[in-house]
């Protein structure tokens, strides 16, 4: 049977990116190869004593099959050592340069799908490299304009309409058209990614008690609820904008299959709250497939051996599952 060719990248090497990814050499996996410096990943497992042969792959050679205590990694050498906890912005360029390298791969149909370790936005930019996110990142190296950001976890799905914007700019970045972008991702990535094809929609207010009929703001009766009410006579399954400290409950969430909330820490705590260190970041409406786990670098935890790896697996995991979801759809 054909297996998911995955790509992980192991991400800023001063964090738990190499810990982590040097520990899958002793999880049951799909053929993976991993994206980093070679000598970062030998180091770091020596550190934590873990017992791995890592063995550098190049596209030209047949893809790595999984064996016990192995791990192929397409190798990205950092100008400067890395040592755990201590950022270095002299390997800032070095680290892009792995997630340049992991969609030209995929772009290329050398693999079927992306899984990233997490990236320190500060350090990046205070290398000079103007830098936001994976998610822009990716969007912007793939000429992708509309992209969305997807946490899964525990069987509760957050998209967010706004990613990372100051929390004062983010009602003047609410508009209806980008509103319904965001949806229409939404609607699709489901049916596409999940093969929801009645996804069932909830969407949130801006505002406390969703503006209060006015008196809280405006923005649920001049963008949002138009917006749905559009959908919905498209014959969508959605419903809003509902009050995020009501729609966050049991009762509403159990006949949901996605929530869109408005901005990052209205939807994020929620479900980080309910499933940290098995949610999933998915990049809905880029041309590949991209996942990633659900937390930082932890420079803090970096070489100590306290990492948890369970995001990382979840992430794969659910790489995995998109590309046979597509597999079934393209059957």
């Amino acid at each position: 049977m054909k297996e998911p060719r995955l790509l992980v990248n192991v991400g800023e090497p001063a964090g738990i990116g190499p810990d982590l990814c040097v520990a899958l050499a002793q999880h049951d996996l799909p053929p993976l190869v991993l994206i980093g410096d070679l000598d970062c990943l030998r180091r770091r497992a020596v550190q934590l004593g873990i017992p791995v042969a890592l063995r550098p792959w190049q596209a030209e050679e047949p893809w790595p099959s999984h064996k016990a205590g192995e791990l192929a990694v397409w190798p990205i050498e950092l100008p400067q050592r890395c040592r755990p906890g201590e950022l270095d912005p002299a390997n800032a360029a070095a680290v892009l340069a792995g997630l340049d390298r992991a969609v030209s791969l995929l772009q290329a149909g050398l693999a079927d799908a992306l899984v990233t370790g997490p990236l320190h936005k500060g350090v990046i930019n205070d290398a000079g490299i103007p830098f936001s996110g994976h998610t822009e990142y990716l969007a912007a190296r793939c000429g992708q304009e509309e992209v969305l950001m997807l946490l899964a976890g525990r069987g509760l799905r957050v998209a967010l309409a706004t990613t990372h914007l100051p929390l004062r700019a983010v009602a003047d970045a609410l508009n209806g058209r980008d509103l319904e972008r965001s949806l229409r991702l939404l609607h699709r990535g489901l049916q596409r990614d999940f093969g929801l094809g009645e996804a069932r929609i909830r969407v949130t207010g801006l505002n406390p008690h969703a503006g209060e009929g006015g008196h809280l703001g405006r923005e649920e009766i001049e963008i949002i609820a138009p917006v749905v009410d559009k959908l919905r006579a498209e014959g969508w399954a959605i419903s809003g904008p509902w009050p995020a400290d009501t729609l966050f409950t049991p009762r509403f969430l159990e006949d949901t299959d996605a929530v869109l909330a408005m901005y990052h820490d209205q939807g994020l705590p929620v479900l980080k709250y309910h499933a940290f260190g098995e949610a999933v970041n998915i990049t809905l409406g880029l041309p590949i497939i991209r996942t990633s786990v659900d937390h930082g670098t932890a420079l803090e935890l970096a070489g100590t051996g306290r990492a948890e790896i369970h995001s990382l697996l979840h992430a794969i995991q659910a790489a995995a599952d998109i590309v046979r979801q597509h597999w079934r759809d393209e059957a």
